[in-house]
């Protein structure tokens, strides 16, 4: 298949551009400012302080297909899945809006964020400043930022423009030099992603591996691969913040009691 992060972000530039003809950033970015003036942050609580309680925080993921997998959930209620995960107990939610490989929409941040109390990420592999000014605008606390994607000085200024908007940075790394040019940006959150995606596959203990290059003053989320209670107690006796957990929550037909199953006291 190639390098799939590549591909994913050469369809994602084509889609802003498509979305600027429709849209001129000045003008999403005067809204999502006029709104911000207007209204402030999205959720009374924000992404890092939802995942900064003691223990362990569950960012639950919204999602109904990926690359690796394909369709995952053909009959898909999103708003259903984002109710139980917050009364299950989750500290945030994810939510795909990739159209292509993912099989996202903004529609589905949109309405969720207004349907929960906890806050949301976009999750989507931002490649422009337009795509904060839309998640803002769509409810979103939080965006998703891939090292792979961007250099250090880009990193920085998306950090910048999305604090600007009151939406936190969830920044992710996949090896120690993306851990490096993460902290260097001045990330308050860093996440590290066992999964390659580049490949898309994944390896459990990368995130073990690059615990220590992270200072303990910046939230430390792990993404992908995470199943087990027993994974959740590794991960705490490591100092792990938080996780985020998609394909196998979203492959359980009772996602609320794996959830639960998962929180270790």
């Amino acid at each position: 298949m190639g390098d799939i992060l590549e591909m994913i972000a050469e369809a994602t530039r084509k889609r802003v551009e498509d979305a600027k003809l429709v849209t001129p950033e000045n003008v999403i970015r005067d809204k999502a400012f006029a709104l911000y003036g207007e209204h402030g942050r999205n959720c009374s609580v924000t992404f890092r302080d939802a995942l900064s309680a003691e223990g362990m925080s569950f960012i639950c993921e919204c999602k109904k297909a990926s690359p690796s997998k394909g369709l995952i959930a053909e009959d898909f209620p999103y708003l259903e899945i984002a109710k139980d995960y917050e009364a299950a107990g989750a500290s945030a939610i994810s939510v795909l809006t990739e159209p292509e490989w993912f099989k996202g929409d903004l529609k589905y941040l949109n309405e969720i964020s207004k349907e929960v109390n906890i806050p949301t990420l976009r999750k989507d592999f931002t490649v422009s400043p337009y795509m904060i000014y839309e998640a803002y605008l769509n409810g979103a606390s939080a965006v998703l930022l891939i090292c792979s994607l961007l250099d250090r000085k880009t990193l920085e200024e998306y950090i910048g423009i999305a604090s600007r908007l009151g939406l936190d940075a969830l920044v992710e790394a996949h090896d120690r030099d993306e851990v490096k040019k993460a902290v260097d940006s001045g990330a308050a959150i860093i996440g590290v992603n066992n999964r390659n995606l580049r490949t898309f596959e994944v390896n459990a203990s990368n995130c073990l591996r690059l615990r220590k290059d992270v200072p303990e003053n910046i939230l430390f989320i792990a993404e992908s691969g995470i199943k087990t209670r027993e994974d959740i107690k590794l991960l705490l006796e490591n100092k792990v913040d938080a996780v985020l957990i998609g394909e196998a929550l979203m492959t359980s037909k009772d996602k609320k009691a794996y959830l639960n199953k998962l929180k270790y006291d």
